[in-house]
């Protein structure tokens, strides 16, 4: 069937937590995922909005056309997302765990018939559309996990462009009027059970940089911002990984820290490794790592191994720094735990706490400083399941379910739920916060959630 498209308007340990500073940055710009810092913390303000349903405290709901996964930016009053139309239906996703039975089975065939692949830019203030613009037309050549899209890759902006990746096909540099600068294509490489791409590009000053680790030619690419061309590539040893690189600015330097399933790396600003510790990951690796008080926490917790770690990771480290078969830590790494990270959702730093989301509706908190567990696995409610990255400000914990239910779970050592605002539709995206704003992407709209 063809679909016309166009746009529409409209066990607890009792424990004293060290106090550590907050990560919040108050910011009018939301400039990729997860925020300025990569922390999705903003600063406390009693007017960013805790509760909300499909009708109340929506300033606008725009219909976005097409499929996309990738978390809205914000630039000013600009909102920019991306998405790809396809003129014939096909199956799209449905919430839960999609586990291949084997790890050897036949991918399937891409999905049929012409794609557009879009970037639009909304107003912040009203959700109307300023500008929409088609990056690339034409048949698909690969295939995508059932709940991946083909828009996956949450753009990225320096306030003069907007850098809109879309795997395995192209980078697409335009300025905030809507004008492409430059383009590069992203060669198509086949990724493991033909689950599609899903790193998002990340900037370092005057670089746009594109990890793209699959089955075959995996890699680390810098690109200029301005002109498109290849400043560097470094080959990588890896198979597929799903993760996005992360600029670490701590207080000895810059790293571009690369998390996949063999190693854990670091690399200066030239492409030239620093550091690495190998062989603790898991089969897949999505989350991307968070940095707080001089720490860099790295995790990786695909459902189908039981080792699931994060590691606490200190700055300054050259070289090898892979723990020992016995270690629980070393002089660059401050603590692991073997069986706490999540498989979607990248984790969250809170006040001291680090949290962690899992996809099946469990929920964790541990000491920052120390690894030790402040409560253990707990259910946030029976049935519900995350994709989505969690957020916080005010005291309060957000976790969007793939249901499109955000729970508000108070922060601090004592679980509790406090609340739940139902959108009713499904949603995989993480969240932009702006002002006192927050845009929440689901299956089909974007939503402007003020008080």
């Amino acid at each position: 069937m063809k679909r016309h498209f166009g746009w529409l308007v409209g066990t607890t340990l009792p424990l004293l937590l060290l106090p550590v500073p907050d990560t919040a940055a108050a910011s009018d710009d939301w400039p990729q995922f997860r925020g300025p810092e990569g922390t999705a913390v903003v600063a406390d303000d009693p007017a960013l909005p805790e509760t909300w349903s499909a009708t109340e405290n929506v300033a606008w709901k725009t219909p976005i056309p097409g499929r996309g996964w990738s978390s809205p930016i914000v630039r000013g009053d600009r909102v920019f997302v991306t998405s790809v139309v396809a003129e014939e239906d096909y199956q799209g996703p449905r919430p839960g765990l999609y586990l291949p039975e084997t790890g050897n089975e036949t991918p399937p065939d891409p999905p049929p018939g012409t794609h557009h692949w879009m970037v639009f830019c909304l107003d912040l203030e009203t959700g109307t559309l300023v500008w929409q613009r088609t990056a690339h037309s034409g048949l698909v050549a690969s295939t995508i996990h059932p709940k991946n899209s083909f828009a996956s890759a949450t753009p990225v902006t320096d306030g003069e462009r907007v850098y809109a990746l879309f795997g395995n096909l192209g980078l697409f540099a335009y300025d905030l009027d809507g004008n492409l600068v430059w383009s590069r294509p992203v060669e198509h490489h086949m990724d493991q059970w033909g689950w599609g791409a899903g790193s998002s590009p990340t900037l370092l000053d005057d670089q746009v940089l594109v990890m793209h680790d699959n089955d075959e030619e995996s890699y680390l690419a810098s690109f200029d911002t301005a002109t498109g061309e290849q400043n560097w590539r470094v080959e990588r040893d890896e198979v597929s990984a799903w993760s996005t690189p992360f600029i670490w600015r701590n207080d000895l330097r810059t790293e571009i820290v690369t998390v996949a399933k063999t190693q854990v790396r670091s690399y200066d600003p030239s492409g030239n490794l620093l550091w690495w510790f190998a062989g603790r990951m898991t089969n897949v690796t999505v989350p991307t790592p968070i940095p707080g008080d001089g720490i860099l926490y790295v995790s990786s917790g695909y459902v189908g191994n039981d080792h699931r770690p994060v590691y606490a990771v200190l700055p300054g480290a050259e070289g090898d720094i892979t723990l020992g078969p016995n270690q629980r830590a070393n002089e660059y790494i401050r603590w692991y735990q073997p069986r706490i990270g999540s498989y979607n959702p990248s984790p969250l730093l809170y006040r001291g706490i680090y949290y962690t989301l899992h996809d099946r509706g469990f929920f964790t908190a541990h000491d920052a400083r120390t690894g030790r567990t402040v409560y253990d696995r707990v259910r946030i409610e029976r049935g519900a399941t995350f994709t989505s990255s969690p957020w916080a400000y005010n005291g309060r914990i957000f976790a969007l379910s793939e249901e499109g239910d955000t729970y508000v779970i108070a922060a601090g050592p004592e679980f509790a739920v406090l609340g739940k605002n139902v959108l009713g539709e499904m949603t995989l995206a993480s969240p932009a916060i702006v002002g006192r704003t927050l845009l929440l992407r689901t299956a089909s709209h974007l939503y402007a959630i003020r008080r």
